[in-house]
């Protein structure tokens, strides 16, 4: 339960290159503005540092609702004092530039099609599916099963109230440029859209089989992964997101616990240069086990949670 939450949390990729594959005119679009009154909420964050390197790290969900306020006090505070915002990747400014990129990865070389992969009962769950979010049902049977399970995770949300353009990664970016801070990435596009197509095609059709059973539960789950996110609680975030990836090792380890390992080698490296970091990456990666924290730790690195 809950693999494709997790996937989501994991890359910050994912909406727009799901957007790019939807049909025209389908409702993937900014989600409406709310007039609602702003809720003040406060998420975790993290410091490390030396005599002369400060790395902030902060723990983002992609996808947000309009009407919260998490970018003020301690979070407004340390990203003022960067004089850099890091991020997982950084995305192209124009679609066509991802397309390009993903394309090619995400259609099926082999010619099979998703249809034939699934059983009966499995494609008759899919289609349903597909059909009950107004998309065709041969939209995706072209691309690899990973494809086909990114985009059903992210068409409904949307519907749902959720906005790409209210997420943190995005308002970070924005704040950044505004304030003429340089924006980098721990990996690139290829290497993100690479560890979904590196996938085997068991784990593929699993997870897609795991997004169409639970995609009704999609807007639930979610709330709930988003108001423990802006309570800072970690623990039971750790939980809501990382838990099930028990039950998939191989999937944890690749886009997981790999990923944290890297990012905790480049973070360390970083520390020999002088200066004062922002990192924002999915929350899901600064939480439980194998965390990038504990990777520090291993390291010689002590990340101290800022209260607030």
């Amino acid at each position: 339960m809950k693999k494709w939450l997790k996937t989501l949390a994991i890359s910050c990729a994912v909406i727009p290159f799901a957007q790019c594959a939807l049909a025209p005119g389908h409702n993937v679009a900014r989600a409406a503005e709310s007039s609602a009154a702003v809720t003040d909420v406060d998420p975790a964050l993290w410091v490390v540092k030396d005599e002369d390197t400060t790395i902030y790290l902060f723990g983002t969900v992609h996808v947000l609702k309009p009407g919260l306020g998490w970018f003020d006090d301690a979070v407004k505070r340390a990203f003022d004092r960067s004089d850099q915002l890091m991020l997982e990747i950084v995305l192209p400014e124009d679609p066509a530039e991802m397309a390009q990129k993903m394309i090619p990865l995400a259609l099926d070389q082999s010619g099979k099609t998703i249809s034939s992969r699934l059983s009966p009962a499995e494609l008759k769950a899919y289609q349903a599916a597909m059909t009950g979010l107004g998309i065709p049902v041969a939209q995706f049977d072209r691309f690899e099963p990973w494809f086909a399970a990114m985009t059903l995770s992210i068409a409904p949300l949307a519907q749902l109230g959720y906005d790409p353009e209210q997420g943190a990664e995005k308002q970070l970016t924005a704040a950044a440029k505004a304030a003429a801070k340089p924006v980098s990435g721990l990996e690139t596009v290829d290497q993100q859209l690479g560890f979904f197509d590196g996938l085997p095609e068991k784990q593929q059709l699993a997870f897609l089989n795991s997004v169409v059973k639970d995609i009704d539960k999609l807007g639930p789950t979610l709330d709930k992964t988003v108001v423990l996110w802006g309570k800072g609680d970690t623990e039971a975030l750790a939980v809501a997101m990382n838990e099930s990836m028990a039950a998939t090792p191989e999937l944890a380890k690749v886009l997981l616990f790999d990923r944290n390992q890297r990012w905790a080698d480049q973070l360390k490296a970083r520390m020999d240069q002088p200066g004062t970091v922002f990192v924002a990456v999915g929350a899901g990666h600064l939480a439980g086990e194998h965390s990038v924290q504990d990777f520090l730790k291993e390291r010689g690195l002590t990340a101290e949670r800022i209260e607030y």
